[in-house]
């Protein structure tokens, strides 16, 4: 006998689809509008499923808001690999992040980094959001530092580079212009230059 997509016997690849249809149009919501400026209600109505089912899945906003993170956190981390796996040189691996940068700033969804705004509205009053968004921004220095290491450079110019990226998300969603992006790659050129000088790597 087939099982009812969604029910109470459904199986598990179906509760982990219609988990995922949740999330993303949580995500688009919540990106696009503000999280405490969309209810329950209308995560429901958006994903074309029950409330009874939203609240199976999510017994409340703040598993649904961690769980959207962790989706968003897939996302970047996807663009970010792919930009880098798409260089021809270390350098142009650590560079390449702006590059991934420049290209999201041009979508038409932009609003900034979804974490910041995040921390933003929930931050203080729910640790396990605060803390998530830390891990999120933690994880990214860290990848940001290895390809610092292989690209030999020192490894001081890691978190310096990781502020220029974080920088330029805020900037560019406040300006409403993907500028900030070019900027950060320039200033980060500089700084890649300036340690190939002082290492006696150039001229």
């Amino acid at each position: 006998m087939a099982t009812r997509t969604g029910g109470a016997g459904a199986a598990p690849e179906a509760s982990e689809a219609l988990r995922a249809q949740i999330v993303r149009a949580a995500d688009a919501l919540y990106y696009s509008r503000g999280i405490t400026a969309v209810g329950m209600d209308e995560v429901r109505s958006t994903a074309g499923v029950s409330l009874k089912r939203l609240y199976a899945l999510f017994p409340g906003k703040e598993s649904l808001i961690l769980a959207v993170l962790r989706h968003r956190h897939g996302i970047w981390e996807q663009g970010v690999e792919t930009a880098v796996a798409a260089a021809d040189s270390p350098r142009g691996r650590v560079l390449a992040v702006f590059d991934f940068l420049a290209e999201w700033f041009t979508e038409e969804s932009f609003r900034g980094c979804g974490f910041v705004n995040a921390f933003g509205e929930m931050g203080p009053g729910f640790p396990s959001i605060a803390q998530y968004v830390r891990e999120h921004k933690e994880g990214f220095q860290r990848r940001m530092a290895e390809l610092v290491r292989e690209a030999g450079l020192p490894e001081h110019l890691a978190p310096q580079l990781a502020l220029l990226a974080e920088g330029a998300q805020t900037t560019a969603a406040i300006l409403g212009t993907p500028e900030p992006a070019g900027h950060a790659r320039a200033a980060a050129e500089t700084l890649l230059d300036a340690s190939d000088v002082a290492t006696g790597a150039r001229p």
